[in-house]
């Protein structure tokens, strides 16, 4: 069974399997992994039919999920999060999952964002998964510039649920789940924000 569920859906972010399964994104057929990594939240979107693209920073991530899909290698690029080299409107559904946390600063996260959120179609989804202090405000130390340290030894540009809630409102989207945070072990909490384009 373990490995059944493996190969129809690799090593996926469990928050993004949640909404595979609750069925939000079926009707979408373009998809961004904005920041995919060797593709390990792709195996479902590539065994379902799904046209698949992914950027990355990291060139040998993007040769290993080019690999993933030899009939496409083109859909994947190196390139970061914050200059996508797409067309407005043209996704249906963007990932972004453990990238905003690497912003550098205030800026840096909204224009990574913003650019997500410009290659998005209205009625598109954007999932995002990233660390926050969201349960763990009194243990993380401000590093200045929206970075902290957090109890792990990690740094990372942090969100609280006013800044999510804020942006919401400022794309003028729809939060179509609540705000779920994971604490683990007071170490590191990592949030899911799961918005749609209205």
């Amino acid at each position: 069974m373990q490995s059944e569920l493996q190969q129809l859906f690799g090593n996926i972010d469990i928050y993004l399997f949640d909404q595979l399964l609750k069925g939000t994104y079926d009707n979408c057929k373009k998809v961004l992994d904005a920041g995919c990594g060797g593709g390990r939240n792709l195996t479902y979107f590539f065994r379902n039919g799904y046209e698949v693209y992914g950027i990355d920073p990291n060139p040998n991530a993007i040769s290993a999920v080019q690999t993933l899909s030899p009939s496409t290698p083109e859909n994947f690029s190196v390139a970061s999060a914050e200059n996508l080299p797409f067309d407005d409107h043209f996704f249906d559904l963007v990932i972004s999952s453990a990238v905003l946390h690497f912003a550098h600063d205030p800026a840096h996260f909204d224009s990574m964002l913003r650019s997500m959120w410009r290659v998005l179609k209205p009625g598109g989804y954007l999932f995002a998964r990233l660390a926050s202090d969201i349960g763990i405000e009194s243990l993380v130390q401000h590093l200045g510039n929206g970075r902290y340290l957090l109890p792990d030894g990690s740094q990372r540009f942090l969100v609280n649920q006013q800044l999510l809630l804020q942006y919401t409102e400022d794309l003028h989207a729809h939060l179509h789940e609540p705000i779920k945070t994971t604490n683990v072990q007071n170490l590191r909490c990592m949030t899911t924000w799961c918005l749609q384009k209205v």
